[in-house]
This record gives structure tokens, sequence and C-alpha cells, in this order.
């Protein structure tokens, strides 16, 4: 899986190919807004080399990939919500009932192994790896009990909490928990410097100093 990139760029860190995929679509703007952006994702995710040619992908593919997006988002939160979601899960179960991909491997000039695909890379055969990799997340009560969303504002990603202890709150400690982080800070910045919003302290009580004492009797003296 190819590592995760900064706040603005493609980021692949879920943990699953099928969220890295619902990933591009959890920001304000849509990162597979273009076929270029289409086969940036399919190379950088892993699903296809970076040597194979990808001059197939048009607007028809970039269609079915968002298609297939919103069918594997919609299964993921209605995993974390309890809820059904039975017409996604109908497509999302007739795209893995197709072929994969065929893979191969060879040998590289430099003496390294390297991943190939055995036929050109076509979008069916794509598509089902990723319904293939739903059914395998979905299928696993493992990987799907680590099934979280960012809680961040405006921040909708999906992760697998691999943490210690699964207390991850965040996609990234370094994006969005670094993020909030800031504006927790900024937030108790605020609050201390408007007096208006300053917890009052109580008034001060003013204590009557204690009665004097009564002058000592001397005792009389016996004779």
């Amino acid at each position: 899986m190819a590592a995760g990139t900064g706040a603005c760029g493609m980021r692949f860190d879920s943990g699953r190919v099928c969220l890295d995929l619902v990933a591009t679509g959890a920001h304000s703007t849509d990162q597979l807004s273009h076929p270029d952006r289409l086969r940036e994702w399919l190379v950088r995710s892993g699903l296809v080399p970076g040597e194979a040619a990808l001059d197939a992908v048009d607007d028809e593919w970039l269609h079915r990939f968002t298609e297939v997006r919103a069918y594997v988002t919609e299964l993921a939160h209605a995993e974390l919500t309890g809820r059904p979601a039975a017409r996604a899960l109908r497509h999302i179960n007739a795209l893995a009932a197709t072929p994969p991909p065929g893979v191969g491997a060879v040998r590289a000039a430099d003496g390294t192994w390297r991943r190939t695909l055995s036929d050109a890379p076509a979008c069916a055969p794509l598509l089902a790896a990723v319904a293939r990799d739903t059914v395998d997340l979905l299928t696993d009560p493992a990987a799907r009990a680590l099934l979280r969303e960012c809680e961040a504002d405006n921040c909708r990603r999906l992760y697998l909490d691999t943490s210690r202890g699964r207390r991850r709150r965040w996609c990234s400690s370094e994006v969005c928990g670094n993020r909030e982080r800031v504006a927790r800070h900024r937030r108790r910045a605020t609050t201390s410097k408007d007096p208006q919003t300053r917890t009052p302290l109580p008034p001060q009580t003013r204590t009557s100093p204690p009665p004097p004492l009564p002058p000592q009797t001397q005792a009389p003296t016996q004779t």
C-alpha cells in the first residue's frame, strides 16, 4: 500500500484499498475530479503497477469508480451505525463476482522482482478488486471491529484503528489531530483574553474582628 501524504494530497493510510477510495470523496473538493486524478489514484493505491498503460481511463471509468466509492461509503457507515444498506451490498457483491486483474511477477533490469498485470488494465476487473476488498473487510470480524470515522471537524475519512489500545480518534494524528489540537489551543487563548468569558471570583466576605477579651480580674490576696 502506498504511504500517506499531507493534508491536501491523496492519502493512502486508511488500512484498506476500499477505504482509500472512500477517502477521495471525504473532502470539500472531490479528489477524483478528472480521469488524470483517477489514473494517479490507481497507481498510488497499488491496484495498477506504475509502468502499466492507463490510456483507456476516461470519464466512464471515473463515473464507475465514484459510483463504487459511494456504495463502499454507504456500507461502511451502515456498519458503524448498525443500519442496513441492501442496495449498496447488492452492487458490491455483483462487482466482486467479476474476476480481478490477473497478475504476475517479472524480473526487472536491476534484478529485483516486480508485479505486473497479465493484461492491459480494464475497468471491470479493477472495480472487482475494490469490491472484493470491501467484502473482505465486511466479512472479517477482526478488521471490521477496527473500523472508525475521524472525529475531527470537517473530516469524513474512515480508517482502521490499529493503534495500541484502539483509542485513535483521528484519521491522522499529524493532519487532523494536529489541526484539532491547534484549534483547542486557540479557543483556550481566546477565552482567557475575553473578560466576559472569565469565571468571576466569589466576593470576599469581610469578617468582623473578634471581640476584645474581658479584663482579667486579680484574685484577692489572702492575709
